[in-house]
């Protein structure tokens, strides 16, 4: 089964965070030195929000606001979606989708675990059916028989 769990498996449990106190700017050095397109936006332990380049270019860059000046919580975005291991893949690919969003954290036990992107979703999903090619052909082959 292909669930949030195998995605993180295999690409890593690391994700970045900061404090929706913090500047935009010191927000993209992170990721810029993370090589990330997003962070986690962290309160007390709690998930509050979501920091990404789209946030930078549509809320500071058109509004003509200062990344130097103006706080991660002025306009991260607030709306986050928050998947467990256990969540299928397909699943995850469903609320990108329908909720047009581009990452969920991962939470097991009211802790953030990772961070999965509609990028990884996609390549678990192609893994998925490459293996199912794979043996259905292995199958018509006569491996199986």
């Amino acid at each position: 089964m292909f669930n949030v769990k195998t995605i993180l498996d295999k690409k890593g449990h690391d994700v970045w965070t900061i404090s929706p106190e913090a500047k935009v700017i010191d927000a993209l050095k992170l990721m810029a030195d993370k090589g990330v397109g997003a962070l986690v936006v962290m309160y007390k332990d709690r998930v509050t929000g979501l920091f990404s380049e789209r946030d930078y270019a549509r809320k500071v860059v058109l509004h003509g606001k200062s990344s130097i000046d103006t706080p991660v919580k002025e306009i991260m975005t607030f709306r986050v979606y928050c998947v467990n291991l256990d969540t299928p893949v397909e699943e995850c690919m469903t609320l990108m989708t329908e909720k047009r969003v581009r990452h969920l954290p991962v939470v097991d036990k009211g802790k953030l675990v990772g961070l999965v992107s509609s990028g990884d979703v996609v390549k678990s999903i192609m893994s998925k059916q490459s293996n199912t090619l794979e043996s259905l052909q292995d199958y018509i082959k006569g491996k199986y028989s």
